[in-house]
């Protein structure tokens, strides 16, 4: 698995432009409330014991699976980043459990999630670079932390990993536009 460094420094390669990051500040929150908004109207109960063995119903969506699972992989890449996930997550399972069973809630959640691109896409116009995921699908994961590390990083906290991450990416982008040049 790639570092923390590493992922953060590949998604900012393409990410340089402050339009471009402003624009992902909207454009990803969307998406990633729309994907929650669709998977939370998918619902089923699961029955377990509890310590005493007295059974219980547990009632799951698809989002709270799947985002539990994408925590784990943040907790694997940087504990207090994936700190902030799990508080941005669970607002986002929160508010889509209060709309889950609105009428017509799918086509809301597409209508979001085409905003959203739409957003994304308007502002990798200004940074002139495709977006990250076209070659690294992992990169779809990586955006939202990418943008709770900027939260950080405007917080001053974790000014060590901002440096790598910064300079890193960089590196990144010169190689890239490098290899632009030369098609």
């Amino acid at each position: 698995m790639k570092s923390i460094e590493e992922q953060l420094a590949r998604y900012k390669s393409v990410h340089l432009n402050q339009t471009n990051i402003n624009s992902h500040f909207i454009g990803v929150p969307l998406i990633v409330f729309a994907v929650t908004l669709m998977l939370s109207t998918i619902a089923f109960e699961i029955m377990m014991d509890d310590i005493l063995n007295t059974p219980f119903l547990l009632n799951c969506t698809l989002a709270m699976v799947l985002f539990a699972v994408i925590v784990i992989y943040y907790i694997a890449l940087h504990r207090l980043l994936a700190l902030g996930m799990l508080g941005y997550i669970l607002a986002n399972l929160f508010v889509a459990q209060l709309f889950s069973d609105t009428e017509g809630v799918m086509y809301i959640a597409v209508g979001i999630f085409i905003i959203g691109w739409i957003i994304q896409f308007i502002g990798h116009h200004y940074e002139k670079a495709k977006p990250a995921f076209v070659d690294d699908l992992s990169q779809f994961l990586i955006g939202p932390l990418f943008l709770m590390a900027e939260v950080y990083f405007m917080l001053g906290l974790e000014s060590v990993l901002k440096a790598r991450v910064t300079s890193l990416a960089l590196e990144k982008r010169k190689a890239l536009e490098k290899r632009n040049r030369s098609k």
